[in-house]
């Protein structure tokens, strides 16, 4: 396949007008390699790389956490044919014979045709501070246990590429100084204050799970966990700009702390996703969604119902500039999980997931 006259965005974030040759799902060199000259004409249209939701629970009326493989290649069909090519099943706060159940789909849901190719998983929980545990389940909460940690993943053949942990619960700083090595270890759904925080990264963990939401707020002389990640240089944080669980003001202030590097765009979306107002799942609990905004009995935000290809539209019409966008949703999620060797841009040898788009982002074809 030959893409031809596309605005095709780079890795230093500018479009350039030029052809993209496609052999067996890769980003070819030249036209000497490509056997099948199909031709895309993409004139006026700019190309950019298949978008990697690391963070989402579920979307199209189904969860991951139903431990339903048919409902897994719906979810992953639904994420493709809206422009995410890469995705990370996250999982919700359960008991360990569930997690294994519903990471065991994983392997009947793979090259799904029409979906979205599973990257990871994304474990969030159970390793969480029952006092922001958000929209998790309190009762199966537990202390972080290597142990655990390494059944499930072995179980997966080591398929977890993030797991969430609150690192002001006993045990925390030890499995970090376990863990750090073998997945990204995202702290999140926490009352840690800075100072645990920062030892949290010290030790390895160089991830926040969607910041500001389930952790103490920044406070000039109490910064937490969010003034922890903004002194460290290597944390990469989840921002879900879905337009309600953060301010567009806020939006912007955080892209100007952590720059175009650092902050991921994530879904965080839930099986209301693509779906009409009415009442769902997450994780086992009943969530009202209304008008795209999903929340428990108790009016707790449990999750978004937005996909991450709305979300960064979102984001850029909040103001920011549409090549950092596109590099939140693409470039970083990639390099946070470790698959920016194959996906997360659009050069030669990296799989070829891509998306034609006009220039008001309106998505045309994906690839």
């Amino acid at each position: 396949m030959i893409i031809k006259n596309g605005q095709v965005f780079q890795e230093d974030g500018t479009f350039q007008v030029k052809d993209i040759y496609v052999e067996n799902h890769k980003i070819a060199s030249g036209e000497n390699e490509v056997t099948d000259k199909t031709v895309v004409d993409a004139t006026g249209l700019k190309v950019i790389p298949g978008l990697v939701d690391i963070h989402s629970h579920g979307a199209f009326g189904h969860d991951f956490s139903d431990a339903d493989t048919e409902g897994l290649k719906t979810i992953l069909k639904y994420e493709r044919s809206h422009g995410i090519t890469s995705y990370c099943p996250t999982s919700m706060t359960l008991p360990k014979d569930q997690l294994m159940e519903i990471f065991a789909t994983l392997e009947g849901a793979r090259g799904v045709e029409g979906g979205a190719c599973v990257r990871g998983i994304n474990m969030e929980g159970p390793f969480l501070d029952v006092n922001k545990k958000g929209a998790h389940l309190e009762k199966y909460i537990r202390r972080p246990d290597v142990d655990f940690f390494r059944e499930l993943n072995e179980a997966c053949n080591n398929m977890v590429k993030l797991v969430t942990l609150a690192p002001n619960v006993d045990g925390a700083m030890e499995f970090i100084d376990e863990i750090h090595n073998e997945t990204c270890i995202s702290l999140g759904h926490t009352g840690a204050d800075y100072a645990v925080s920062t030892e949290a990264m010290k030790r390895g963990a160089h991830h926040v799970t969607h910041l500001y939401n389930a952790m103490m707020p920044l406070a000039h002389r109490d910064p937490g966990l969010i003034g922890a990640a903004a002194d460290d240089s290597q944390c990469m944080v989840e921002l879900i700009c879905d337009g309600l669980h953060i301010h567009p003001s806020v939006v912007r202030a955080t892209f100007s702390i952590f720059g175009d590097e650092r902050v991921v765009l994530i879904s965080d979306s839930m099986m209301a996703t693509g779906m009409e107002n009415g009442t769902y799942e997450l994780g086992g609990q009943e969530v009202t969604m209304k008008d795209r905004k999903a929340t428990l009995k108790n009016g707790t935000l449990a999750g978004s119902a937005t996909n991450l290809y709305d979300c960064m539209c979102k984001a850029v019409s909040f103001g920011i500039p549409l090549e950092t966008a596109i590099f939140a949703a693409t470039r970083n999620p990639a390099k946070s999980i470790g698959i920016y060797d194959k996906v997360g841009s659009l050069s030669v040898g990296k799989d070829a997931d891509i998306l034609l788009v006009t220039d008001d982002l309106e998505l045309k074809q994906v690839i």
